[in-house]
């Protein structure tokens, strides 16, 4: 019995796995305490606007409605450039730089707390959003061996989820000044502890650095630079560089170029605004009213803090399972299965705010079911399964150009819902608006089935074979490139 935790580790340290999920953990903390800054809002918002609370004048729902929105606006703009920034400064200077931008942001919070700070914060926060969301997923996808490509990559959500689920607790069990220190000291301890940590072997091999590329890659996999199969790794990544050299330099231009890549491009951008475009923040906005509702005829009566606490428990059980089915079910009919049970629990919510504006009641429970159905099926393959199928449509080459266009363009449509969410919500009612989502998510569904390779275990050229029909979507037997 008392050996069994020892045999888990030594199972799991098999190639390596315990050092890379070590390694992916590192990388995440800064998603982690982004999900923490985007969580604070929710359960500092009464607290800011509090005549008696710290802030020097009581915070405004406009300011709150902007300091949401700007976040998501320097990603617009710079995320054009990030791919070629990270390929050229390599992966772990970013990291390090996203962790500096989050402590500069909570610091901004942590000394004012007038309108005018908050705001700031904010856009300094865009920037870390800017690359967390774009170097992350390129990091997850070149530290993890094949066999643990998807759960890694599912780690990105997982963080992020555990990130609101931690602030939500923090905010509803600690004083905000000791909530402010705590999250400011995140960031700062990490930006120090990462400085020990590898590059990714496929960047230093880009960099031409082979000998710290065996050294990085060895210590991930767990055995010896001398090792025949870390050998035969490194020169299959040295024959990548070499192909990479020999093509045009990727830009926008050379990616929609090239019939094929532009396809997969295509389709990286479908599953990304889907994912984006599914309203699950309107979900998350109404959870409160639903909860409200529910205690009318039910004994389910919560605080506040108490709602936003259970709906981040369920995002981080979802992330969970995610993180540990992905590689089971692989990308495409868990990406199919969560999007069409995400649609579903949105129409029933359609529904329900529909018959409960005509004076028809359904039982309170009903509500409370679809709500924690969507936010469990959403964390559990519809918000982490994109960003692996994004990392993985792309080669090196292309991977950093094809994630920061991605992310542009899924940041420009945060910041347009956060802006319009409120008109919108006016002009159709919030039963249209829910119906509206469920139709995205239905058509995400079918968009799925029908056009989405499945990429688990395949390479990059193994996947483009599927995309132009000289391959069924089918295992292909042992891969020959780790890129």
């Amino acid at each position: 019995m008392f050996l069994l935790p020892a045999r888990w580790f030594h199972r799991l340290n098999k190639d390596g796995l315990a050092n890379q999920f070590f390694m992916a953990l590192m990388v995440t903390i800064p998603v982690l305490n982004f999900g923490m800054l985007l969580g604070w809002q929710s359960p500092m918002t009464p607290v800011l606007q509090d005549p008696e609370g710290p802030a020097p004048e009581p915070i405004s729902d406009e300011t709150l409605s902007w300091m949401a929105a700007l976040t998501f606006l320097p990603p617009i703009f710079c995320g054009f450039h990030m791919g070629n920034l990270i390929d050229r400064w390599g992966r772990k200077n970013f990291t390090i730089l996203t962790s500096l931008f989050l402590a500069i942001s909570w610091s901004i919070t942590l000394f004012s707390l007038r309108p005018w700070a908050l705001i700031l914060s904010r856009v300094v926060a865009g920037f870390a959003c800017a690359t967390c969301y774009v170097v992350t997923p390129l990091y997850l996808k070149e530290i993890a061996s094949d066999n643990v490509r998807g759960a890694l990559g599912s780690l990105f959500i997982l963080a992020q989820n555990m990130g609101y689920l931690l602030i939500y607790l923090c905010g509803d069990l600690m004083p905000f000044a000791s909530v402010m220190w705590m999250c400011t000291a995140v960031p700062v301890l990490h930006l120090l502890a990462f400085l020990a940590m590898p590059e990714t072997p496929v960047f230093l091999i880009k960099q031409g650095k082979f000998q710290e590329a065996r050294t990085a890659l060895a210590w991930l996999r767990n055995t010896t630079i001398d090792d025949k199969n870390l050998e035969e790794a490194v020169q299959e990544l040295e024959r990548e560089e070499e192909y990479t050299k020999s093509m045009e330099q990727a830009s926008f231009k050379s990616l929609i170029q090239d019939k094929t890549r532009f396809k997969a491009f295509r389709i990286a951008v479908n599953v990304m605004l889907s994912q984006e475009t599914c309203g699950y923040l309107v979900v998350l906005t109404y959870a409160g009213s639903i909860f409200e509702k529910a205690a009318e005829t039910t004994s389910l009566n919560l605080s506040p803090n108490k709602q936003t606490i259970v709906v981040g428990a369920l995002q981080l059980m979802g992330s969970i399972v995610a993180s540990c089915i992905v590689e089971q079910t692989g990308r495409k009919w868990l990406l199919a299965c969560t999007s069409f049970v995400t649609g579903l629990s949105m129409l029933t919510l359609g529904l329900w705010f529909f018959l409960s504006s005509v004076s028809f009641s359904l039982p309170g429970w009903v509500p409370v079911f679809a709500m924690c159905l969507c936010i469990f099926a959403d964390a559990a393959g519809y918000q982490p399964v994109p960003y692996v199928i994004m990392s993985e449509m792309f080669s090196f080459q292309y991977r950093g150009t094809a994630t920061s266009l991605i992310i542009s363009g899924t940041a420009l449509s945060d910041f347009l819902q956060t802006k319009a969410y409120d008109p919108l919500l006016k002009l159709l009612g919030i039963h249209w608006v829910f119906i509206m989502f469920s139709t995205i998510c239905f058509l995400g569904t079918f968009y799925t089935i029908l056009w989405v390779p499945e990429t688990k275990g395949k390479t990059v050229t193994e996947i483009y074979e599927i995309l132009e029909g000289k391959k069924e979507d089918e295992e292909i037997g042992k891969e020959v490139s780790r890129l």
